[in-house]
């Protein structure tokens, strides 16, 4: 199954942004194969406003079937689940736990969905 995760940087030690829609990457990561690869969240991270649809449809587009993450706006929520996407809770900063619990089964669903922080330009 591919995963999404909102990470800081695209390198392999990298951490699991607090933010969602301005992420500056997305950690595709395939629990199968260990297959991963970053894509760039260049267009939402540096928009005036609607980064959360914008971030969101790039999720959908990856064709992953959750999204990892420890918050997540209004917008960015209705365009995953539209498309039948599971978005699920993290704790902590560290990636390889987040996959782990995940795999375990441990990572409840993300059910405290934000307005989003509109307007505030990139992080």
């Amino acid at each position: 199954m591919k995963i999404a995760i909102p990470v800081v940087d695209n390198s392999e030690h990298t951490t699991i942004s607090s933010a969602f829609g301005r992420a500056p990457y997305f950690l595709i990561y395939d629990t199968n194969t260990g297959e991963k690869h970053f894509v760039e969240n260049q267009v939402a991270r540096s928009s005036e406003g609607g980064a959360g649809v914008v971030a969101g449809q790039l999720i959908v587009d990856s064709g992953v079937k959750a999204v990892l993450t420890p918050q997540c706006g209004a917008n960015a929520a209705s365009v995953i689940t539209a498309a039948g996407i599971k978005i699920y809770k993290t704790e902590g900063d560290s990636v390889k736990d987040a996959v782990a619990q995940f795999q375990a089964g441990k990572l409840a669903a993300l059910k405290d969905i934000h307005k989003g922080f509109h307007h505030r330009g990139g992080i």
